[in-house]
């Protein structure tokens, strides 16, 4: 059985990060259903996956209904990443909020675990309904009431002077 790491992040965003190990074979559809778990996001919301080519250019639309690339139960991971470069989900379609899944590495199968699975993480999760990333323990080191803590929230080496996000 093949499994491979992606790692999840919110394009133009430091501060979000989540690792995946997920078996090949699954479903889409699957996967839809863990990320939402994992998130925290609502069930009954339309979303959909998109595969992006080496440009970021979107190949495929593939929703829990078909659009005309496969729906979400019918495409595998293995189909929807070897399109692309990576897979867009996109969790709001309203809003055009979406994580990117982008290819890390292959990783060890382990009968004892349970695919697909959180291997790494880094912030909150996004809010499925807000229409900004906000991590307010990133820079407060608790809820936006608590008063600042005092310590370095990147390191230099993540966030180059003059290379700012907002």
């Amino acid at each position: 059985m093949t499994v491979f790491r992606y790692k999840a992040v919110i394009p133009g965003n430091k501060i979000f990060m989540r690792e995946y190990e997920l078996e090949t074979r699954m479903s889409l559809f699957k996967l839809h259903e863990f990320l939402d778990r994992d998130l925290g996001f609502s069930p009954d919301q339309m979303t959909m996956f998109e595969t992006l080519s080496g440009k970021g250019e979107i190949m495929r639309r593939i929703g829990l209904f078909d659009f005309g690339d496969g729906s979400m139960d019918k495409v595998s991971v293995e189909d929807a990443f070897k399109d692309g470069a990576a897979v867009r989900y996109v969790y709001n379609m309203g809003k055009g909020l979406s994580l990117e899944l982008r290819f890390v590495s292959e990783a060890e199968y382990s009968p004892r675990r349970s695919y697909p699975v959180l291997v790494a993480e880094k912030g909150r999760n996004p809010d499925q309904f807000s229409s900004v990333y906000e991590d307010y323990e990133e820079f407060s080191g608790g809820s936006p009431s608590q008063p600042d803590a005092q310590e370095e929230v990147f390191d230099d080496e993540e966030l180059p002077e003059g290379e700012e996000t907002v």
